[in-house]
């Protein structure tokens, strides 16, 4: 099943079930009029909404063209997000090219951050920022949308807590991070509102790319429509996303609706740092990495951070080449504040 919140006018949108195609969708207001309010009451609602996609798919279903355009973040605003670091191999980029050494615990338990969740960009939104200076960057991600999760839940309980799953954009602005890690006390300004995917789905919806709750999928990323990464998504995941739950939920309740990322999607080359798809590796999901392994290479970062007009797409595609959550397309458009 495909769900999409598609501009009405409201600040949460309106819930749509969407065609395997991504062509078609159909309102279900009557069952459900938001996603909250879906995974609110999951075990009642997912059946109904359910039985509307497959009568869309047998067209026994109104319906009115799917435009991702028309379409807002899946949540609009979330009561929750917690994003991990799951792909170890970025942080010990990050470290490397810093001479700096990787703590044996980063490999044996999980480590994340909770990020601002009331307001969440849809797929088409702008970047906006008001200089280029603050160091733009993109990071391609997966994340899962969870139902209600009780404190102290095992790995095992944690994946039946899986709703949805959709792509992120997490965006960070890499020359104000730096100043708030030396701090000692998490990340406010650096880490700006993040972007999900036009369409959120069920982990179904993968067959047999979902296993071991990771995605195996290539988390296809182009730069300035030239591809710029294609890192798969279930290698070199460290933890999976059960674990990352189990790990949010360790001291705490998870409200349904709680969105927790996986972090920036990295493979290793060969046992050593990624490479650029020019030069036969999978390249990145995110500038930063670019840089560190231009760093480690060379000694000097060469690649720029985003500029005015710089457009970023991120998107997965099944073994058919069918997107399956649409894609996130954003171009980075200086704002006055």
């Amino acid at each position: 099943m495909k769900l999409a919140t598609v501009k009405n006018g409201t600040r949460d949108g309106m819930l749509v079930v969407v065609s395997k195609d991504l062509t078609q969708a159909t309102a279900v207001g009557h069952i459900a009029p938001t996603l909250q309010s879906a995974l609110d009451n999951w075990g009642e609602v997912a059946p109904r909404l359910e039985r509307c996609a497959e009568m869309l798919a047998g067209n026994a279903q109104p319906t009115f063209r799917f435009r991702e355009h028309d379409a807002m973040a899946p949540l609009p605003r979330a009561y929750q997000w917690l994003d991990g670091s799951a792909y170890v191999n970025h942080v010990e980029l990050v470290r490397k090219a810093r001479k700096t050494t990787m703590p044996d615990h980063f490999f044996k338990e999980p480590i994340m951050y909770q990020g601002g969740s009331d307001v969440m960009n849809g797929p088409r939104d702008p970047i906006r920022f008001s200089s280029s200076s603050f160091g733009v960057d993109f990071e391609g991600e997966v994340a899962v949308i969870v139902g209600d999760v009780p404190k102290g839940v095992s790995e095992k309980e944690a994946a039946n807590a899986i709703r949805l799953l959709v792509l992120v954009n997490d965006i960070t602005l890499r020359e104000l991070l730096a100043p708030e890690v030396a701090k000692g006390f998490g990340f406010v300004h650096s880490k700006p509102s993040s972007t999900l995917s036009p369409v959120a789905v069920t982990p179904d919806e993968l067959g047999d790319a979902w296993r071991d709750g990771r995605v195996h999928l290539p988390m296809l990323v182009s730069y300035n429509e030239k591809p710029f990464g294609e890192p798969n998504a279930g290698i070199d995941m460290t933890f999976n996303f059960p674990r990352l739950i189990a790990h949010a939920a360790r001291t705490r309740d998870l409200t349904a609706g709680t969105i927790i990322g996986s972090g920036t999607v990295s493979n290793k080359f060969d046992g050593g740092p990624g490479k650029r798809i020019v030069d036969g590796g999978v390249g990145y999901s995110c500038i930063i990495e670019q840089r560190m392994v231009e760093i480690i290479e060379t000694g000097e970062a060469t690649t720029e951070f985003m500029k005015s007009g710089d457009q970023v797409r991120i998107e997965m595609k099944n073994e058919d080449g069918q997107s399956v959550f649409g894609a996130i397309e954003q171009t980075f458009m200086p704002s006055e504040n």
